[in-house]
């Protein structure tokens, strides 16, 4: 794999690590700018929305940028964005820095999509995203605990702080790293990418994307009060838990970029069902921390591997449409990211009403695939 993949991988850790950095810091934001923590929660929402708003429009934006200048741009951007938000006493402007950094982020992501994919022969694809989603998933086994740590024992501006600097490197990776030669000048005519996006087959995998993730994200948001509750574990098992869902992620991405170029079909129709199986068993086994640990670590390979290889197919659904793709591809993960947990939020105050929402949402993608496979066939 080129370096300049895994300079893209450490600008999406940064970005990722900003994404659920606020959900360890809600009590310390809000004390610090004495607003609820409701209402702290709302940056959360803020990023997100700004994610599903912005991928495509960013990407409509930037698609014939030179990639290496473009990927700087947003990546000095985001990490202007979190200068800003360490230093602000308002919340007011906490928030917009949210919403920049959010549509720098797509931005940056709807490009690095396609030039990971061009830095790579074309038949392996699946393993350059596989690479750059590696960035998200060491994401939440390293940066969003060592984030909230950070924000914890000095203060949560700190952990902004952490983030705007862990944006030099990438930066600097990114104008060393990307060749000259990666850019998006010839790519086609906007009219003829938004032609490729009305491919039937394409919006059905971006759907199943954004339902698979919709489970998986509601489910984990609501890991730590299963931790505390129907486990019977202390606060202290809680870093454990989603270390271990962490680490499951970063598997399960491995295994998509290893096969999703060649076993696609085999790895959904694999890892769907188990998908169906594994939310309903690890609500049943919450009280059993024998089982639920294990099947934590397996769930979170499950869903990543799965969502990867959604992320992949897409790619190949739209060769003409590289940019545009790549951007709504970014959309439908942060869509079902966002509404993942409102979903799984009507389940409470049952504590593995998440996990049986997270259920339900993969067996409507799984329905959907035989409905929409059989109605596009050909």
């Amino acid at each position: 794999m080129p370096l300049a993949l895994y300079v893209l991988a450490l600008a999406v850790f940064a970005t990722g690590t900003s994404e659920f950095l606020p959900a360890g810091l809600l009590p310390e934001i809000a004390a610090g700018l004495d607003v609820s923590v409701g209402a702290a929660g709302t940056l959360a929402s803020a990023f997100a929305l700004g994610m599903v708003a912005g991928a495509p429009l960013m990407a409509a934006w930037a698609r014939r940028w030179p990639r290496r200048a473009g990927l700087f741009g947003f990546v000095a951007v985001f990490a202007a964005a979190h200068a800003v938000a360490a230093v602000t006493g308002s919340f007011a402007v906490l928030f917009a820095t949210r919403v920049v950094a959010a549509l720098a982020n797509a931005g940056f992501l709807a490009l690095a999509v396609v030039t990971a994919a061009a830095l790579v022969a074309p038949d392996r694809k699946g393993r350059a995203v596989g690479v750059l989603l590696s960035g998200t998933t060491a994401a939440t086994v390293v940066g969003v605990p060592a984030g909230a740590l950070l924000g914890q024992l000095l203060d949560w501006r700190a952990a902004f702080w952490a983030v705007a600097a862990l944006c030099v490197p990438a930066a600097v990776g990114v104008l060393l790293g990307v060749p000259a030669g990666a850019d998006a000048s010839a790519a086609p005519p906007l009219r003829t990418e938004l032609a490729q996006l009305a491919r039937p087959r394409l919006w059905l995998t971006l759907l199943l994307a954004a339902l698979v993730n919709a489970g998986t994200f509601g489910a984990f948001t609501f890991l730590a009060p299963v931790v505390t509750g129907p486990a019977g574990l202390g606060r202290g098992w809680v870093p454990v838990v989603l270390v271990l869902f962490g680490t499951g992620t970063f598997l399960g991405v491995s295994a998509a970029g290893r096969l999703a170029d060649t076993r696609s079909r085999q790895l959904l129709y694999v890892g769907g069902p188990l998908l169906l199986i594994g939310w309903p068993a690890l609500a049943v086994c919450a009280g059993r921390p024998a089982l639920l640990l294990p099947l934590v670590l397996l769930l979170g390979a499950l869903s990543f591997a799965v969502g990867a290889t959604l992320v992949t197919r897409a790619l190949y659904e739209a060769p003409s449409a590289p940019t545009m793709a790549g951007g709504y591809a970014t959309a439908a993960l942060n869509l079902g990211a966002a509404a993942g947990p409102l979903l799984a939020a009507t389940t409470l105050p049952s504590a593995t009403g998440p996990f049986r929402a997270a259920a339900a949402l993969v067996a409507a993608a799984l329905l959907l695939g035989v409905v929409g496979r059989s109605l596009t066939r050909g």
